[in-house]
């Protein structure tokens, strides 16, 4: 039920027919009797900047989720960010501080980090390829450095992205191997598709899955469908693997405490979402 005493968080993004958290917060909200809803927001890039100043100014306006194409824009339009937001380039939550300023974290990493945990891969000391450097590649690369990996290679279309976030990666953490300039997934413990590959029906895949190992740990972004074609090639190949929507769910309470609300798990977020694909 939405009444005047609703508070908002916007779920900004393009396209939106992608968008899975409304399914989760939105039930989450109903079940814990939370007056609170995320609502879906398809904005491209050029109207953002004016869109983002635009919600900040309502009065019942909690924050916003930052999704595709925005979260690396979104930085530049920030008051304040965390350590992860300048080290991931990228930005996937902002909230209005007392004051007004608008405070930007970034939490994809985190999630991503959290769930393959969660499934028994420890990323400590392990070689990782993370393919894709913009928003969510950024931020899942940085919690991967930040987890102890002992070499990470970086790969997008967009080379100069890729050696973009190496140098951001090195600063940080000079102890780690990183490298860039290529996608071949053999030798490699974890390997994780964070471009948009996938989203659209066709898509190439991301690596060559001919060259994953068996042993070789797959985690996913997208979340058109829970299997995409790259998980579905990767289980043939026998790798345990990660769906997109895992990263979501393990993400979602630390959004809950960001934005100053009740807390769950996310075992009680999957028993409550309406997720449909």
């Amino acid at each position: 039920m939405i009444d005047g005493h609703t508070r908002l968080i916007a779920h900004i993004g393009h396209p939106t027919h992608t968008f899975k958290s409304p399914m989760i917060y939105n039930p989450y909200f109903e079940a814990a009797g939370i007056n609170a809803v995320v609502v879906p927001m398809d904005c491209t890039a050029q109207p953002f900047e004016a869109l983002l100043k635009a919600v900040f100014s309502l009065g019942n306006i909690m924050g916003a989720l930052i999704t595709m194409p925005h979260k690396v824009s979104v930085v530049g339009l920030l008051d304040q960010v965390t350590a992860t937001v300048r080290v991931a380039g990228a930005c996937n939550a902002v909230r209005r501080t007392p004051d007004g300023r608008l405070e930007g974290d970034m939490f994809d990493g985190a999630g991503f980090v959290r769930g393959i945990v969660r499934k028994g891969f420890d990323p400590a000391g392990r070689r990782a390829l993370v393919v894709g450097s913009g928003g969510v590649g950024s931020a899942i690369a940085a919690s991967l450095a930040g987890a102890g990996v002992g070499a990470i290679t970086l790969f997008d279309v967009n080379a100069l992205a890729a050696a973009q976030l190496a140098a951001r990666l090195r600063m940080q953490y000079p102890a780690i191997d990183v490298g860039t300039g290529h996608n071949d997934p053999a030798e490699f413990d974890l390997v994780v598709n964070a471009s948009p590959l996938g989203m659209n029906d066709g898509d190439p895949l991301p690596v060559d899955v001919a060259r994953l190992s068996a042993d070789t740990f797959v985690g996913e972004v997208v979340m058109k469908h829970e299997t995409t074609a790259f998980l579905a090639a990767a289980q043939a190949r026998g790798c345990r693997t990660q769906v997109g929507t895992d990263m979501l769910f393990e993400q979602i309470p630390a959004y809950l405490e960001f934005f100053g609300l009740p807390s769950t798990t996310a075992e009680h977020l999957r028993q409550v979402a309406r997720v449909s694909y």
